[in-house]
């Protein structure tokens, strides 16, 4: 049975916006037009103003001022202290027409002592490491560290097979996504690897690309495809590899050129921690078709029935 909102008598709160079960604590300030949901937490010493919208379970831990414009999706943890902005350009007496929208996406959490620049998106499940200064978006399930917040890990992402992996198929990932281990030749004058398409590629091919010279610090991907099938190959240096198929995250490193990756469609897939030397080698099962790919991560959870 649900409880009446719980407010602390030393608190101002002015809303009636309350959902059941939210308790709101000592000196805490909440504006009139502010929307808090069921069963969250808004400790000690917070601020809530006007255009703020809580959704439900979440908690704010003391210190925490939500300013104009912010959007808390439900499940989110926002530890003390974290400070949130709203105006890229402050200046003293000097007030935007509108505030901008930052979005921090169901199931988020943020550590203590965070800053989040204005007008950015934390996505779902995404972690804030503590003191971290977040400028720009978070993908969904990115673990977030540094000034500025650098990506570097993905949330629930299980270790997948190694590229160090000894040369035989029982030492490979069997389930889509999987590693596979390409032919490879060495000798004296040197060392070769050969594919070939429908065999130890399992499909045909009618595009490549590679990707190369990228900052370490950017991530690439961030999209699934709804037919294209595609393979990587790390031809130099190493690249990390995260597919989700909705049901499991897992992480690969690819770091020889005799280790391919393959993606099936439906996959939604992520290349991050990319040496300075790394060449990427991607090639797949259709030719380009913007129509193709799915960018949202929430439309890509519902059209695989996600449990992740």
């Amino acid at each position: 049975m649900n409880m009446s909102p719980s407010i602390h008598p030393s608190a101002d709160v002015q809303s009636s916006n309350l959902g059941n079960g939210t308790r709101i604590w000592q000196y805490v300030v909440v504006l009139p037009n502010a929307v808090i949901g069921q069963d969250c937490n808004i400790c000690s010493n917070c601020l809530i103003e006007n255009d703020v919208i809580v959704g439900d379970r979440v908690t704010v831990k003391s210190g925490v001022q939500l300013w104009d414009g912010l959007r808390i999706g439900d499940d989110v943890f926002i530890g003390p202290n974290v400070t949130f902005t709203n105006d890229k350009f402050p200046r003293s007496k000097h007030y935007p027409e509108t505030c901008s929208l930052t979005e921090i996406d169901p199931g988020a959490s943020i550590g203590a002592n965070a800053t989040i620049l204005p007008g950015i998106r934390i996505g779902r499940q995404a972690m804030v490491g503590a003191g971290s200064v977040v400028t720009r978006s978070v993908p969904p399930n990115a673990i977030v560290v540094g000034n500025p917040a650098r990506i570097v890990g993905y949330v629930d992402a299980e270790a997948g097979a190694p590229s160090g992996a000894k040369d035989s198929a029982s030492a490979l990932v069997q389930s889509d996504p999987r590693l596979h281990q390409l032919p490879k030749v060495a000798d004296i004058r040197g060392s070769l690897t050969v594919g070939e398409f429908e065999r130890s590629i399992p499909f045909l091919a009618k595009r490549y690309f590679m990707v190369f010279d990228v900052p370490s610090v950017e991530t690439r991907g961030e999209h699934a495809h709804r037919e294209c099938h595609q393979f990587l190959i790390c031809v130099n240096g190493q690249v990390s590899v995260v597919a989700d198929d909705g049901r499991t995250r897992r992480e690969f490193l690819l770091d020889r050129p005799d280790i391919g990756l393959h993606l099936p469609p439906l996959t939604w897939g992520i290349q991050y921690k990319y040496s300075a030397d790394a060449v990427l080698l991607v090639f797949a099962s259709h030719y380009y078709n913007n129509a193709d790919y799915i960018r949202d991560y929430d439309e890509f959870r519902k059209i695989v029935g996600a449990s992740v």
